[in-house]
C-alpha cells in the first residue's frame, strides 16, 4: 500500500524507537550491587576466595634462611617455629588449609621496598612503622617486640649496664631493621654502626671481633645465645620508645584488597587467645632480659 510522505516518516520513526527500546533493554547492564562492594568488605573476604595473586592459593613470603625461633631448621613450610605457625593460623583464618599455601622466598629489605609484591603477605619480623607504610600496607601487629644487644662473655660490652656504656663501642644490626634504628637513634654511639646484609654476617663479626656488640630482637637474641653463639649473652634489652610497643606486622601490597582480611584474621587470633598460645609454645624463653636505660 502506497503512503503519504508524511504518514511513512511517523512509521519510520515509530519503528526506530521500538528498535532502541529493544536493544537497551538486551545490553549489558551495570551491576549496582557488584560496584558498590568496598575493598576488604565482608563478601571480598569470603574464606578461600580473596583476590590472592594465583587463584585457590596464598602466597606466603619470607627471608632464606628462615632463622629460629622464628621457624624450625630453615623450612618456613612445616609449621614449626612462631611465624611458620602464625602464617598457617592467618591462612586457616581466611580458609586457605596447608595444602594451599604457597612460600615464595623474599629477602628482607625487598620486602617492604616500593614496588607491586610477588607474594599475597610477607612474614619476617617486619616491624612496623610510619616510613614504610609509604610503600607497603601492613597487617595488625602479631607479636609486641623489644630489641635487645649481645655481647660475648667477659668483654667490656658485656659488663654494659646501661646505654652510656654502649656509646664507646662498635655495634652492629641487620640493615633496614629496626635494631639498626636503635643503634643509631637511642644509642647514637661514637662510631658508626656496622650494618650487615643477613644476621649471620653480624653474628660472624661478633664472633671475629669485628664488632663489640650486636642488636637484634629478643626472642632472637635468646636463641643465638643459646644454640648459635653459645659464648655470648644478652647484655639486656631497650624499652619501647615513645611509649607505643614496637610490633611485627605482616606486609601486604600498598593498597591491597587483601590487607583488611588479613588484618580481621590477626585480629580474630589474637582476641581468641590463638597468639597468646603460639608466643608461649615457641617464644617462651624470651621473657626478661635487663633493662638498657
Amino acid at each position: 500500500m502506497y503512503l503519504a510522505p508524511r504518514a511513512l516518516r511517523r512509521a519510520l520513526a515509530a519503528a526506530t524507537v521500538a528498535l532502541l527500546a529493544t536493544a537497551v533493554g538486551c545490553a549489558p547492564q551495570p551491576d549496582e550491587k557488584a560496584s558498590a562492594a568496598p575493598s576488604g568488605s565482608a563478601k571480598s573476604c569470603a574464606p578461600g576466595k580473596l583476590a590472592t595473586k594465583t587463584s585457590g592459593k596464598l602466597t606466603i613470603a619470607t627471608d632464606e634462611p628462615a632463622y629460629e625461633p622464628w621457624f624450625k631448621d630453615d623450612r618456613p613450610a612445616d609449621g614449626k617455629g612462631f611465624e611458620s605457625a602464625v602464617a598457617y593460623a592467618v591462612a586457616q583464618r581466611l580458609g586457605y588449609g596447608k595444602s594451599a599455601v604457597v612460600w615464595q622466598s623474599v629477602p628482607f629489605n625487598k620486602a617492604f621496598a616500593p614496588g607491586v609484591k610477588t607474594f599475597d603477605f610477607d612474614i619476617n619480623q617486619v616491624s612496623i612503622s610510619t616510613e614504610r607504610k609509604k610503600a607497603v600496607d601492613f597487617s595488625s601487629g602479631y607479636y609486641d617486640v623489644r630489641q635487645a644487644v649481645i655481647a660475648l662473655k667477659g668483654t667490656k660490652a658485656a659488663r654494659a649496664t646501661d646505654i652510656a656504656d654502649l656509646k664507646d663501642l662498635k655495634l652492629g644490626a641487620q640493615v633496614g631493621t629496626t635494631s639498626l634504628d636503635y643503634i643509631s637513634d637511642v644509642v647514637k654511639p661514637k662510631q658508626e654502626a656496622a650494618a650487615f646484609s643477613k644476621n649471620d654476617q653480624a653474628k660472624s663479626a661478633l664472633k671475629n671481633g669485628q664488632v663489640d656488640a650486636i642488636v637484634v630482637d629478643l626472642p632472637t637474641a635468646f636463641y643465638i645465645t643459646a644454640a648459635e653463639v653459645t659464648d655470648a649473652k644478652i647484655v639486656g634489652q631497650f624499652e619501647n620508645q615513645g611509649g607505643t610497643p614496637e610490633q611485627f606486622g605482616l606486609v601486604l601490597d600498598k593498597g591491597s584488597a587483601l590487607t583488611s582480611c588479613v588484618s580481621g584474621a590477626v585480629d580474630a587470633l589474637r582476641k581468641d587467645g590463638t597468639l597468646a598460645k603460639l608466643e608461649k609454645q615457641w617464644l617462651s624463653e624470651a621473657v626478661d632480659a635487663p633493662v638498657l636505660k
